[in-house]
């Protein structure tokens, strides 16, 4: 894969200025006190300019997140069996405390998870995020009916699952306190779905489906 020129690396730089700009602002003030004339302001560029970048104001903080839309999609192309691929992939992600999984308890990215789960339009505009990454995970599944209806559970699955850990990191509970259960949760969670997924049980013969 080429590297990307300096046109394209300065774009990037730009997104991350806006977005990390505007993440501080919201931590420090809130979501809905800050406006995007001072978000434009503080990151020294006209309004029209960030809006160049991000149509709405909840993109400037789902960008910081927005490398995971089509992650799943990613992981399920590469490989013979999908589902556990994917399973393989959350499992590796709760041991890293990736933050996606919601296993993190660093001030950061608890204080990140509490703007945007405590913000309404942020979780409207995640929810949109997620209807994507759906999309691009059916479609890697072979894109009909059957990939579509794994897609929306294997998408929710993980959300849920990332939410409980989240929620109990935010009550107080250590990462290590969690840990053991969240593996255990996601082992019964895709237990269940190849279980119960189209295409993921085996066939009479005992092969195993494309999910």
């Amino acid at each position: 894969m080429n590297a990307p020129g300096l046109r394209e690396r300065k774009r990037q730089r730009m997104f991350r200025t806006l977005s990390d700009t505007a993440v501080a602002l919201f931590l420090e003030k809130g979501f809905d006190a800050v406006s995007v004339a001072e978000v434009a302001a503080a990151a020294e560029v006209s309004k029209p300019t960030l809006f160049r970048y991000f149509p709405a104001k909840e993109d400037l903080v789902l960008h910081r997140i927005a490398d995971h839309e089509d992650e799943a999609a990613r992981v399920a192309a590469e490989a013979p069996a999908p589902l556990d691929a994917l399973r393989r992939h959350f499992l590796a992600g709760l041991e890293r405390c990736d933050p996606v999984t919601g296993l993190n308890d660093q001030p950061a990215v608890l204080a990140f998870h509490r703007l945007l789960y405590g913000t309404p339009s942020l979780v409207a505009r995640l929810h949109t995020q997620l209807e994507r990454s759906e999309a691009a995970l059916a479609e890697a599944l072979g894109g009909d009916l059957d990939a579509r209806l794994a897609a929306g559970q294997i998408i929710a699955v993980q959300r849920i699952l990332a939410l409980e850990n989240w929620r109990r990191i935010a009550a107080g509970e250590r990462v290590e306190d969690v840990r053991g259960d969240a593996l255990a949760a996601a082992e019964r969670a895709f237990a269940g779905l190849a279980a119960g997924l189209p295409g993921a049980r085996p066939d009479p013969a005992g092969a195993n489906q494309r999910v």
